[in-house]
């Protein structure tokens, strides 16, 4: 699976300025609900369950907050680099720069599985990371997302 099915360039928030994870939650799902054409409260609420099983901040400032919507038809991401960074419940303590959501369909099974290794596997390459960071604009941050190298593949 790859990023680029994920997400379009307008699913990349260069700059996103919240004050704390439950605002950064709200601004996420406010963009997927632009994006998927679902309700910006029923993604907020999927959202907010996950983290109640636990952080999706995975460490090193990223965090893959993650849900299943009954009705959506496939999958859909939304990258946002966060400035400045936020505490998010991180397993690590560390505030979170990088997010990228997924909202899967309720079904997608092995498919939203695969689509969380693979944006975990990204997001793992120091490298890919640094150059997110110092990426400016959309279409750099796209670009980086969508054309990371094979050993990347889910």
């Amino acid at each position: 699976m790859n990023i680029a099915e994920l997400i379009s360039p307008a699913a990349v928030v260069p700059r996103l300025r919240v004050g704390g994870k439950k605002q950064l939650l709200q601004e996420l799902a406010k963009r997927a609900a632009e994006l998927s054409g679902f309700g910006e409260r029923q993604i907020f609420d999927v959202l907010l369950e996950r983290e109640r099983l636990g952080s999706t901040g995975v460490g090193n400032g990223i965090a893959i907050p993650h849900g299943r919507l009954p009705g959506l038809q496939r999958l859909h991401g939304l990258f946002a680099r966060v400035e400045p960074a936020v505490d998010f419940d991180s397993v690590d303590q560390q505030p979170v720069d990088l997010v990228f959501l997924l909202l899967a369909p309720e079904a997608a099974g092995a498919d939203h599985l695969k689509a969380l290794a693979r944006v975990s596997r990204l997001l793992r390459d120091a490298q890919v990371c640094e150059k997110l960071r110092g990426a400016e604009s959309r279409d750099a941050l796209y670009a980086l997302l969508t054309e990371a190298p094979a050993s990347h593949a889910a």
